[in-house]
């Protein structure tokens, strides 16, 4: 019998049109792990997989790689084929300012003639008004496979990424089982979270655990719902589950992909 999934709402589309010059700063997730942040007129992708994916999916992107006229940056997390699209990459070479990653996987985009940059964890870089760093992650979930690697991985091959804006911070936590780190951040305006009860992901006990330490920062929910592998723990998170157990649950946000969201900072009193 087929495991029920929880399904991300339908797809909201979007084109050129979310690219342009804009007051604020908007948030639109792309399904899986992926998100375009507008910030003023600057535009950040964060591990796009706008195609050549090899798995299904139960829900498809908002956006394809023609209707994007301009990035000024794509961020890579790591190398996983569901973060770092090479098919995306390459197609949006034409567009693309830069492509910033841990030196690892910027060292995969040079391979394929990109102009991959790449970063320690903890270096701050900026892409017009947007300072970016990046943060820590544990995911090497590669060493634990054998034969699922050629190498040996290493803690600075993944990250996440906080992003300080003129109209706030984002917090992209990536892929990562809980680090103490994680929970002494400043406090993030807007965390991207993933909650896979996976042991190589965050787990939904220490997923409850990171939200509440920033109990009254806004999540918005993604890496669920938008894979059909009803046996992948990665892909099968329920925001049910997560918004029971967490201070605030209002907080939570169950957004469709492509759906724009406002970034907004946190009440002083409420940091």
């Amino acid at each position: 019998m087929k495991k029920i999934q929880a399904k991300a709402p339908a797809p909201v589309p979007f084109g050129k049109e979310a690219f342009g010059p804009q007051e604020g700063t908007t948030v639109r997730w792309l399904g899986g792990a992926g998100a375009l942040i507008n910030c003023q007129g600057t535009n950040i992708l964060i591990d796009p997989v706008l195609e050549g994916f090899d798995m299904p999916l139960l829900v498809e992107s908002p956006l394809q790689v023609e209707d994007v006229p301009q990035a000024d940056a794509i961020l890579l997390t790591h190398s996983d084929n569901d973060h770092f699209s090479r098919d995306t990459c390459r197609d949006l070479a034409p567009v693309c300012v830069a492509y910033h990653a841990p030196r690892y996987v910027a060292g995969l985009c040079r391979d394929m003639g990109l102009p991959g940059v790449g970063h320690n964890i903890g270096e701050p870089f900026s892409v017009g008004p947007v300072k970016v760093t990046l943060t820590p992650a544990d995911h090497a979930w590669q060493n634990e496979v054998p034969g699922a690697a050629d190498r040996v991985f290493l803690p600075q091959d993944f990250c996440g990424f906080w992003l300080d804006t003129p109209d706030g911070s984002l917090w992209a936590v990536g892929d990562s089982r809980l680090l103490e780190e994680h929970l002494h951040m400043p406090t993030p305006d807007l965390m991207l979270f993933d909650f896979s009860d996976s042991q190589w992901h965050i787990g939904l006990n220490n997923a409850v655990k990171l939200a509440n330490a920033y109990p009254h920062t806004p999540l918005l929910l993604w890496h669920w719902g938008c894979v059909d592998a009803p046996d992948m723990d990665p892909f099968n998170g329920d925001p049910a589950d997560l918004i029971a157990r967490i201070q605030n649950p209002e907080r939570a946000l169950v957004l469709a992909p492509g759906e724009p969201l406002e970034l907004r900072p946190l009440n002083q009193e409420t940091r």
